[in-house]
């Protein structure tokens, strides 16, 4: 693997806050007192040291289930997440329709991120839709959620779990050692050194990957992203979906790309609204594709329409195919009874130790990744992935090392649904499948 020297040149060469801190002449660099340091007034601010068997970076979808898995599992974990709330597109960007936990009428995804969604909904006072039968349409099953009320919830269970929580900060430089990883993160008046044996890239576009650097794929056109609004009434979350406006190419690769992206958003809904009343508007433009990771194994359309079963599969998948365009888009439904998996190798990238990716960058090809990229399965490989960790820096080894049975064992105690269980393709609702209430 390349040095972190490398990695910094990356960083600076491509992120927006590279170039102002390039043109200030004022590189931040790991070390001793000699080291030149962000600023402020003339002071340095201290650099802080941090350990960790577990970091998860990217407290999104996948990101806060993994790192409640690996809490719970006994790992000292820290979750780095740049913003200020955890959940990512359900929370932030508003998407908070997850799906799909079931498929022809029984239960394939549970585990934390079901755990996290049906309390949510009881919580709320709410009721799930009825499993028992697969819907007319797909989206008869996906779940409204409070997003406010599921972000206190995601990060209760983190607390909980003993995660160490750190908003506002982000990875600009990672480097291998003979342990681990040495991660340096920056936030405003903050340096950090995190020195762990396990990285976690949920960051959705595989933003740590690309630091190491490994290869990561990219279409030259992206999926349009949304903005999520309402007008004229008033917001009653967890009962209704939001008004949308696509915004094409949206892209969170950058910190210059995702201004854009919400740069437009908003001034799609302003064209939109004028006249009418505006009653709530998303913080961020939702982004449904960036970079995915190049994996051991890179599931394909072909793959993910057969429900192929892999022999390392850790979880889970159900979705349509669900590519986006311009136009807008026509869901592709799966045959009947086909439930996709998705395999250890598609969370681990070539040629690396010691480091998974989970969520929407998980190894496949675009077509295959409309589909995986969904909430419920995005939950199912943060857990997946935050077992892995967890287990690998207990025995002081790599992921791709370890017997895929142990962790399957590791994910069914923490109740998440398991592939190759006796055959299992799924198991009948847990609340019997007729929805829950208060």
């Amino acid at each position: 693997m390349r040095n972190r020297s490398i990695a910094r040149r990356t960083f600076l060469r491509h992120s927006a806050a590279g170039v102002a801190l390039g043109t200030a002449g004022k590189t931040v660099l790991a070390g001793g007192p000699t080291a030149n340091s962000l600023q402020r007034q003339g002071q340095p601010f201290a650099l802080s040291i941090t350990r960790a068997d577990v970091l998860v970076v990217g407290g999104g979808t996948a990101g806060c289930i993994a790192a409640i898995q690996a809490g719970r599992a006994g790992a000292s974990t820290v979750l780095l997440e740049q913003g200020s709330q955890l959940g990512g597109m359900l929370t932030t960007g508003g998407v908070a329709f997850p799906g799909l936990f079931h498929a022809w009428g029984r239960q394939i995804i549970a585990g934390i991120g079901w755990e996290l969604v049906s309390e949510c909904v009881a919580l709320d006072g709410a009721r799930l839709p009825d499993f028992s039968q697969p819907p007319s349409r797909h989206w008869h099953h996906q779940i409204m959620v409070n997003p406010f009320l599921y972000a206190l919830l995601a990060e209760e269970k983190c607390v909980q779990a003993g995660v160490t929580v750190l908003y506002y900060e982000f990875p600009w430089s990672i480097a291998e050692t003979a342990e681990g990883w040495c991660v340096e993160s920056v936030g405003m008046g903050t340096q950090r050194r995190i020195l762990c044996k396990q990285v976690i890239d949920c960051t959705g576009g595989a933003e740590v990957i690309g630091l190491v650097p490994l290869p990561r794929l990219r279409e030259d056109e992206r999926q349009p992203g949304s903005m999520l609004f309402k007008c004229d009434e008033v917001y009653q979350p967890g009962r209704e979906q939001l008004q949308a406006v696509y915004v094409p190419g949206a892209d969170s690769s950058t910190s210059i790309t995702r201004t854009a992206a919400n740069l437009a958003g908003r001034r799609a809904i302003l064209e939109k609204i004028r006249g009418r009343r505006l009653t709530h508007l998303q913080p961020e433009a939702a982004v449904r594709e960036s970079c995915r990771i190049l994996g051991h194994v890179v599931i394909s359309h072909a793959d993910y329409c057969s429900g192929r079963l892999f022999d390392d599969a850790v979880c889970f998948a159900f979705y349509p195919v669900d590519l986006h365009t311009r136009e807008g888009v026509t869901p592709r439904p799966l045959a009947q009874g086909v439930v996709p998996s998705v395999p250890l190798r598609a969370l681990i990238p070539k040629n690396s130790r010691n480091i998974l990716a989970a969520g929407r960058s998980v190894s496949s090809d675009r077509l295959a990744d409309s589909g995986l990229r969904v909430q419920a399965c995005c939950m199912a490989m943060g857990q997946a992935a935050g077992a892995a960790a967890a287990l690998a820096a207990h025995r002081d080894t790599t992921p791709l090392k370890l017997p895929v049975q142990e962790i399957r064992a590791l994910l069914k105690k923490h109740g998440a649904i398991v592939p190759g269980d006796q055959g299992n393709r799924g198991r009948k609702s847990i609340d019997g499948g007729h929805g829950i209430s208060n």
